[in-house]
């Protein structure tokens, strides 16, 4: 009978791992925009690890 080996699981990848824990890396994506129905200039991030991102008003 042959011997079964076990194998263990694969770790995820690091970038999600931070990022699905809250420790996203942002970067700037466009300096300012207008948003109509705010009707004021929004700062706009995103995640360079996950691509989401995240929309600041000022």
């Amino acid at each position: 009978m042959p011997k079964i080996i076990p194998f263990r699981k694969p770790s995820p990848p690091k970038g999600h791992t931070l990022c699905k824990n809250g420790h996203h890396k942002w970067r700037l994506e466009s300096a300012s925009r207008f948003d109509v129905k705010q009707g004021r200039l929004v700062t706009v991030h995103r995640c360079e690890r996950c691509g989401q991102t995240r929309v600041k008003a000022l």
